[in-house]
């Protein structure tokens, strides 16, 4: 019998989810590599208690979410429950309702966890999240004088996948950034259900397969199209504001992005984090500068354009980006391999809080049902730099550089550089010593808007350095 996992289809792909099911549907950040057609076909199909397992929930009527707004939920486990500054999801209205059980997990140990789960290992013990509420109750050991936390093999019972071809064996091509969690999310289920842009003639050419056929059950070509989005700034967050201190302003966004490209040294594979640190790409163009990114690249550059993009290239902050010479694409799996295999020699962040024993916060606030770890923990587990980049103050004129840490920690004694829009800070010893002071502005007067104790030793007069931070 010839082999044809080809379904006429997405709502015939998925009739036979039942009650009660798990499953995974891979997806990056908002909007993009979800996989419809076939989300759009399970909310259709009204199966419900349903286990979700995905890095993110996507938004829009398209996307994961569309699932928890019809009621067809009730556990989730996931990177990305919550977003900082976004408007209430029916997520964590659900969740706070206790209508939903939430399982929040580092990114990179979701995948992994799928992989192995796959691969018949039961668990496995990693570096990431140890300090942390993740660990909280799961057994930990030390291997070669490093803690460890064990985590849990993961199996589900469908996947739900993106791809942009494929054949009627089973035989997945993918474009671009566009594999990212599709391998593991595949290894990881008894059946998986792949939605694909064309189904070829014949054979796809082995040597462009990307996923084989024997991962894949089921394979249908998309139904739905949804727009390319480009992510937009919320409200007085855009690349050019600049929070005011004592009456003056402080640096933009664009010129903290600068001043911290300034400190990356130059031979660097770096992973550039959500938020400001993404801008950071614009600023090492003909450095000896590899940019890497979680969801699957490595060496990317600009931040591209609406009029000049590619949809399948874009960062971990979902922003559309430029490639460089020497680029490669490659699966989640690897990415977080060469993170925590120490590959990935600095790491630029942003953080809700930073404390004096340099601890970092970036995943949760006490007003946030959940959170978004994403792969921040994965990335601060390692031998790595780590720098850090927020404002120096809140919404609310409140430090984020504080004695201790108040919200939920992303890794322990991690942070060695901050920037902040008014100033620059190295990790000496046990305190942070001012490297740079923003222009207009005393070292005297961040350390009075800074909770945390400052070696103002080597301070400099305002948009100087001692140590070559540019103006």
């Amino acid at each position: 019998m010839t082999i044809n996992k080809v379904y006429e289809s997405p709502l015939a792909a998925v009739s036979d989810i039942p009650d009660g099911a798990s499953v995974s549907i891979a997806g990056f950040g908002m909007t993009h590599s979800f996989p419809t057609s076939l989300t759009v076909a399970l909310r259709e199909h009204g199966a419900r208690q349903l286990c979700i397992v995905a890095n993110s929930l996507g938004t829009g009527e398209y996307r994961s979410n569309t699932l928890i707004e019809n009621k067809q939920v009730n556990r989730l486990i996931v990177s990305f429950s919550a977003r900082a500054g976004e408007a209430t999801s029916a997520a964590e209205k659900q969740i706070a309702a206790g209508e939903i059980e939430v399982e929040l997990v580092p990114q990179g140990t979701l995948v992994e966890r799928l992989r192995a789960g796959g691969a018949g290992i039961g668990a496995f013990f990693t570096r990431t999240a140890v300090g942390t509420a993740v660990a909280e109750g799961k057994e930990t050991r030390v291997i070669d004088g490093v803690e460890h936390v064990l985590e849990m093999g993961l199996k589900v019972d469908f996947a739900l996948i993106r791809a942009a071809r494929a054949d009627r064996y089973g035989n997945l091509e993918f474009e671009g950034v566009g594999r990212n969690f599709m391998p593991a999310f595949a290894k990881g289920a008894h059946v998986t259900i792949a939605e694909v842009d064309e189904i070829v003639d014949g054979e796809l050419d082995p040597e462009s397969v990307g996923l084989p056929g024997i991962f894949v059950s089921r394979v249908v070509r998309k139904t739905v199209d949804v727009p390319h989005d480009f992510p937009a700034p919320r409200a007085g967050r855009g690349a050019d504001s600049a929070r005011t201190y004592n009456g003056k302003p402080a640096l933009t966004r664009l010129q903290m992005a600068e001043v911290a490209a300034g400190l990356v040294p130059n031979g660097s594979y770096v992973n550039l984090g959500l938020g400001i640190p993404t801008l950071i790409s614009n600023y090492i163009s003909g450095r000896d500068i590899v940019l890497h990114s979680e969801n699957g690249v490595l060496g990317y550059g600009t931040i591209a354009a609406p009029e000049d993009y590619n949809p399948e290239v874009y960062n971990a902050g979902g922003q559309y980006v430029h490639l460089e010479r020497g680029a490669s694409f490659f699966e989640s799996v690897t990415s977080f391999e060469m993170v925590r295999g120490g590959k990935v020699d600095f790491v630029a962040l942003g953080a809700f809080q930073v404390d004096a024993a340099a601890n970092l916060a970036n995943w949760s606030t006490p007003n946030m049902v959940g959170g978004g770890i994403g792969g921040a923990m994965d990335l601060v587990a390692g031998d790595v730099t780590v720098m850090v980049l927020m404002t120096h103050c809140d919404s609310g004129g409140r430090p984020k550089l504080v004695k201790n840490c108040e919200y939920p920690l992303t890794g322990l004694n991690c942070v060695d550089i901050v920037v902040t829009d008014l100033c620059v800070l190295r990790r000496s010893g046990d305190a942070f010593k001012v490297e740079y002071v923003a222009p207009g502005f005393t070292a005297a007067e961040v350390a009075a808007l800074t909770e945390l104790e400052l070696d103002l030793s080597d301070a400099v007069p305002g948009g100087a350095s001692a140590n070559g931070v540019a103006s």
